[in-house]
């Protein structure tokens, strides 16, 4: 996150996850005086992540489906990991995995609605990183890393990925599921 923060951002730009989660991207941008907003639908993971923050009220409890109900600034950066689906999955992702969803297709129309939102945020230089996997659940593979390219690249200009390995596959194995993960790079373009 360090790498990225510090690749893409300078001291006081501001920076976006709309799904925040335990707040790592918060945490770090603000460490690195940055400014930080994000949203988490999820109460307690929220309430968390606002702890970790010297800035609390940075974290806002929200729903991404609804970004632009909250007043957010213009971003020089957003960062986030959206909550991941595979095929055949029937909870929605987008809301927190809480009630049924419409299934895959709908779940990649979201994102494509919440990254609608983010494009109108977004300062004319802006880049917006999305991290995503490739996953296999009882030997089936869900393109999700190709398929929210795809999807987001109808609206953002796709710059290319930094691909994500790690050393320890946190007990999945090797060359599945989250390892490598895959971050998806794009800016507004012409």
């Amino acid at each position: 996150m360090e790498l990225l923060v510090e690749e893409f951002t300078r001291e006081g730009d501001v920076v976006l996850d709309p799904f925040a989660g335990f707040g790592t991207t918060l945490v770090v941008a603000e460490r690195m005086g940055r400014v930080p907003v994000g949203l988490e639908l999820n109460p307690c993971v929220a309430a968390y992540a606002r702890l970790l923050l010297r800035r609390p009220e940075a974290l806002i409890e929200g729903d991404a489906r609804r970004l632009r109900d909250y007043g957010l600034p213009r971003f020089d950066f957003s960062f986030t990991s959206p909550p991941f689906m595979c095929r055949g999955d029937v909870e929605d992702p987008l809301a927190a995995y809480a009630v049924p969803g419409a299934g895959y297709e709908a779940y990649l129309r979201g994102l494509r609605d919440i990254h609608r939102q983010v494009r109108q945020l977004m300062k004319p230089d802006a880049h917006v990183v999305l991290e995503v996997a490739n996953l296999k659940r009882n030997g089936q593979v869900t393109t999700l890393a190709w398929d929210v390219a795809a999807t987001i690249g109808e609206l953002l200009h796709f710059e290319g990925e930094i691909v994500v390995g790690s050393d320890q596959p946190c007990g999945w194995p090797r060359g599945y599921g989250y390892d490598p993960s895959y971050c998806l790079v794009f800016t507004q373009g012409d």
